[in-house]
This record gives C-alpha cells, sequence and structure tokens, in this order.
C-alpha cells in the first residue's frame, strides 16, 4: 500500500470520527447573550447596624442608710409608687436617741464649766487691773475659759451629729418615682460600716427609659447623636419600638478581646411595656435619604464590551467619571451622570438621568440547545435501541436448546 493511499484512509477515518461525534452529540449548542435592565427610580437609601442593649430607667436611685441599726418598719414594697420625701421605712432608734441624750448631757457639763471659767476670768481680769494678781495667774485664768469654750463647741457638735444620725433612722425617698426592688425585711439588721447598705432601687419615671447598646468597633465610627432607632423585646415579639441616639460614649470596654462602645437610645414608655432589664434587639439607622433618584450600584460598574454584542450593534461612549449604560435599539450609549449617597446596593443619582430610564446593569451569556427532530434520532445508527424484554415468555430457553 503506497503512501497516498494510506493518507486517504486516514482522512477518511477522521470523516468517519466527525460525523459520529456530530451524530451523538447533536447540533451545535449556539450561545445568546442577554442583559439585565433596572428602572432608575425614586426611593429611599437606607443602611442600618444592628446591636444588642439592655434597658433601664433613665434615673433611678439606691437608697441606703448611713447608721447601723434593726429595720424596724417598712412602709413600701416592690412597685409602690413615692413621692419625694416620703418614709419609706425607719429603723430602731433605741441607741441613737440613747447616744443624743449622752451628747445632750456632756454640752450641759461643758456649758457649766464655762461659766465658772468665765466668772473667774473676769475676777482674775479685776484683780489684775489692780495689781493685785501677777500676769501669769490672769493669762491662765484666761486660757482656762477659752478651754472651756471650746469644749462647749465640741459638745455642740456631738448634740448635732447624734440629732442627724437620729435622723437618718428615718428613711425617706429622695425622688418621685416607682420602687423597683427591696434589698432588706423588717427585723433585718443593716451594718453602715465601710459600704452603705442597700435598702430600695428607685426609678423615678418608667414612661421614659432608655437602652444601653453596645456597639462593635467597626460599627461606631457611622453612629452619632440624633438617628433613628428601632429596637424589639423579646417579650414583645410583634412590637416594634423605636428612639433616638441621644449619647455615644467615648469609654471603650473590652470583652474576650472584643472591643464595644456603649451607646444610649431613648425609648419611650407610655403604655409602660418596657420593662427594666429586658433584652433589646437593636437597628440603628446610620443612613437614612428619603425620596431620592436611585440605580442598583452595580449599573455603575457596567461597561459593554465589543464581543459581547451583535454584529450591527454599536457602542457609544462618553468621557465621564460616573456614566450608566442604556440601550436604544441597536446602540448601547452612556450617559454622564453625577452620584450621591450610596448604601453600597443601591446609589443617587444628583444629575444627568431622568426618573423611570431603563439602566444595564449586568449580561448573562446563556446556551441554548437545538434538539433533533424526532425522525433524526429513529435513525441515528448510534443511538441505544430499545432492549426486547420477554420476560413472560417461559419456552425461549428451552426452544434455544
Amino acid at each position: 500500500m503506497n503512501k497516498s493511499v494510506k493518507i486517504g484512509l486516514g482522512i477518511s477515518a477522521l470523516a468517519i470520527i466527525a460525523l459520529a461525534f456530530f451524530l451523538l452529540s447533536g447540533k451545535k449548542k449556539k450561545e445568546e447573550v442577554m442583559f439585565e435592565t433596572a428602572k432608575a427610580e425614586m426611593t429611599n437609601i437606607q443602611n442600618s447596624i444592628t446591636a444588642t442593649g439592655t434597658i433601664e430607667p433613665v434615673t433611678s436611685v439606691t437608697v441606703g442608710t448611713q447608721v447601723s441599726g434593726i429595720v424596724s418598719r417598712l412602709y413600701v414594697d416592690y412597685n409602690s409608687v413615692v413621692k419625694k420625701g416620703q418614709v419609706i421605712a425607719e429603723l430602731d432608734k433605741t441607741n441613737l436617741i440613747s447616744e443624743l441624750n449622752n451628747a445632750k448631757a456632756n454640752l450641759s457639763s461643758a456649758q457649766s464649766s464655762m461659766n465658772y471659767q468665765l466668772a473667774n476670768y473676769n475676777r482674775y481680769k479685776t484683780l489684775y487691773e489692780k495689781g493685785l494678781v501677777s500676769a501669769d495667774e490672769y493669762e491662765s485664768a484666761n486660757l482656762s475659759y477659752q478651754q472651756s469654750r471650746q469644749q462647749v463647741a465640741q459638745a455642740k457638735e456631738s448634740v448635732n451629729k447624734a440629732q442627724t444620725n437620729l435622723g437618718y433612722a428615718t428613711i425617706t425617698s429622695p425622688i418621685d418615682g416607682v420602687v423597683l426592688s427591696k434589698s432588706v425585711e423588717e427585723g433585718q439588721t443593716v451594718a453602715a460600716s465601710f459600704n452603705t447598705p442597700e435598702l430600695f432601687t428607685i426609678a423615678q419615671d418608667l414612661t421614659n427609659m432608655r437602652v444601653i447598646a453596645d456597639i462593635d468597633e467597626a460599627d461606631i465610627g457611622g453612629v452619632i447623636e440624633g438617628q433613628r432607632v428601632v429596637f424589639t423585646v423579646d417579650a414583645f415579639p410583634d412590637d416594634t419600638f423605636e428612639g433616638r441616639v441621644t449619647q455615644v460614649r467615648q469609654q471603650a470596654s473590652t470583652e474576650s478581646n472584643v472591643v464595644t462602645y456603649e451607646v444610649v437610645i431613648s425609648a419611650p414608655n407610655r403604655d409602660l411595656k418596657l420593662k427594666p432589664g429586658l433584652t433589646a434587639n437593636v437597628t440603628i439607622y446610620t443612613l437614612e435619604k428619603n425620596n431620592v433618584l436611585t440605580v442598583p450600584s452595580k449599573a455603575l460598574r457596567f461597561t459593554p464590551n465589543q464581543m459581547l454584542i451583535g454584529k450591527n450593534q454599536t457602542i457609544e461612549d462618553v468621557k465621564a467619571d460616573k456614566k450608566v449604560w442604556i440601550k436604544q435599539g441597536d446602540t448601547f450609549k452612556a450617559v454622564a451622570v453625577e452620584t450621591g449617597t450610596t448604601n453600597g446596593m443601591i446609589t443617587e443619582i444628583t444629575k444627568g438621568l431622568p426618573d423611570g430610564t431603563e439602566v444595564l446593569v449586568d449580561f448573562k451569556i446563556s446556551n441554548q440547545q437545538v434538539e433533533f427532530p424526532q425522525g433524526n434520532q429513529a435513525n441515528n445508527p448510534f443511538m441505544p435501541k430499545p432492549r426486547n424484554n420477554n420476560r413472560g415468555n417461559g419456552n425461549n430457553s428451552q426452544q434455544k436448546k
């Protein structure tokens, strides 16, 4: 067999293989480019961060006692409404009254001693002026008198202190409010040594609460006073409460290498649903701009390519820092725009684009499979044939034998 015959046989073999591949795979897939569009429309741009916090009264006071003693009477309980100056508890006053009486007795004695020293000083003064006593005796009498005056002053202070301590035995409310907690019972002994014993906690106004939220250091830069806040609590999952950021505290706290900052949020509570200690799931709107013209942010990143468009389609570009693309018939046209606020998903268009304009945002390449006609599939010699399964004929094996 010569060389030309071998080449001819090889070409024939390749043709047969190509024909077989074509028959097996059907007609070739046709690629189609589809462009996604979106309307420029008036909408609201929002950006928010989430956190958790604790609900607490705006003003709460812990009431204690500055003297030790036995609690003899309690006049309030949990949730009691109190007024400023109202007596809410009393300590046993027996020892305090005794201390006051003792101080008064010491004051009386000191005053008697001072009266004697005053009279003695006046006598020595008269004798000294007549030259009947020495200067040393006169000055000694004067010194005794001055010391007695100081003793009287000290005795008066002791009386005032004892009187004040006796007054401390009567516990009064420092503010108008509601009793949140009670830490003692009647007959219990309280000791005021280094720490003031806590008797009650009184909240001033439960209709005006606040939320103390812990904001992560990555989000705190966008939080400022006055921003709108919405939050929910597990006790009322169907209710949404609103407030405002009233304070961003500068002190940071670190726990498990996580740095957070406290943000104070107002929480009006007219219906008294919010209770101190509830956990609030907070959403702070760090960006809010209403009724502005926007387009999807990815429209500003979209650029058509000559390889993606059809043969009869053209591209009209413009020189601009920001632009979007529109499709007019067979023309892809760039439109220069000016942008404003963005939240990453949508961007405000401040100039250059009318409301309702369809802008291009993305494209997709799809493959369309063209199916063989039914007759071609039946005549394809490479297609698998259906199996003739005659399980119902039990004599086949015997006939073959």
